[in-house]
């Protein structure tokens, strides 16, 4: 169901359909806060069961607890007009995928990328979430830092230090 701009999902406007994403995403502002976020909708028959939706929720919250400078915020999850949604922070930048196109990388800034994402992997680890989705699309570079991105394939366990 594409959106088109000026469209609201709750609290969001629709300002643009963002490319090169296998989902549907857009840019969208918040007009509570007055910022870009990113609203990543979800297929309409993805959510129909009972179970995939008690799973989603149990992530959606593991995934927003995960506070990391290279790591995606989560800002929100809605229902609105028979669509699923989650709402992240919207990053400035380009997918690793994209830079590494345009040739090799200098050491410096491959290491700054490679140590930013193995320490928000690294978090998230700690934390009970294992990415499982990690590849060059899943790593946005901005021009502060290395974020990853997508973790839709997400898997969750106790935490390290914690007994079940």
């Amino acid at each position: 169901m594409p959106l088109d701009p000026g469209t609201r999902l709750g609290p969001y406007e629709i300002l643009a359909p963002l490319p090169g994403d296998a989902s549907e995403s857009y840019k969208a502002t918040d007009t509570r806060l007055n910022r870009l976020v990113t609203i990543k909708l979800f297929p309409p028959h993805a959510l129909e069961d009972p179970q995939a939706r008690e799973r989603l929720e149990r992530e959606v919250k593991t995934i927003a607890a995960l506070n990391h400078p290279s790591i995606c915020a989560l800002y929100d999850v809605g229902h609105e007009a028979d669509a699923d949604y989650l709402v992240t922070e919207h990053l400035e930048g380009e997918t690793l995928e994209a830079r590494l196109k345009k040739g090799p990388m200098e050491l410096g800034e491959a290491l700054r990328v490679a140590i930013q994402i193995a320490e928000a992997l690294d978090k998230a680890h700690r934390q009970g979430v294992t990415h499982r989705g990690l590849n060059p699309s899943s790593v946005i570079i901005t021009p502060g830092a290395a974020k990853l991105t997508d973790f839709g394939f997400a898997g969750l366990r106790e935490p390290a230090g914690r007994s079940v």
